[in-house]
């Protein structure tokens, strides 16, 4: 197997696994009557981040490797640290949407390494989660520009 494929599964993985964290910390802290819709769908979105990861994770053990523990985890989801401000719902909004950019822009990655390699199950697999993340971003798009008219 490639070993792209399997560098870009685990980093795939271990984004994943971030989004959760920032996703769980960013529906928790967020105030205010304008927050919770947004609370509401961060909260929704945590358990499809969470089966995303755990398909990424079951595909590592498929093709012989393991998905990567806490000791080899590195963040890097600046933009969607919860705000000092817990009222800021745009910068969340906005972190959400460079989070889900983010993502797509790696399972393209995948989808081509996959292709590369002739993996056509991790290229399938990418593919759905690539349409999953679209949608996320999308969604939050959406709220970004409802809270730009104010």
């Amino acid at each position: 197997m490639s070993d792209q494929v399997i560098q870009l599964l685990k980093q795939a993985y271990g984004d994943e696994i971030e989004t959760v964290m920032n996703y769980m910390s960013n529906s928790i802290v967020l105030d205010g009557v304008r927050a919770e819709e947004i609370k509401e769908s961060l909260d929704q979105d945590i358990q499809e981040e969470l089966t995303h990861a755990r398909q990424l994770g079951e595909r590592l053990k498929q093709l012989d490797d393991a998905p990567p523990g806490s000791m080899a985890f590195e963040a890097s989801q600046e933009s969607l640290q919860p705000p000092a401000d817990t009222t800021d719902v745009l910068a969340v909004i906005d972190g959400v949407i460079e989070a889900e950019e983010d993502a797509i822009e790696t399972y393209r990655s995948l989808i081509h390494a996959a292709e590369a390699a002739d993996d056509p199950v991790t290229e399938d697999l990418a593919v759905t989660l690539l349409a999953d993340e679209e949608a996320h971003r999308t969604e939050f798009r959406g709220y970004r520009k409802e809270y730009r008219k104010d």
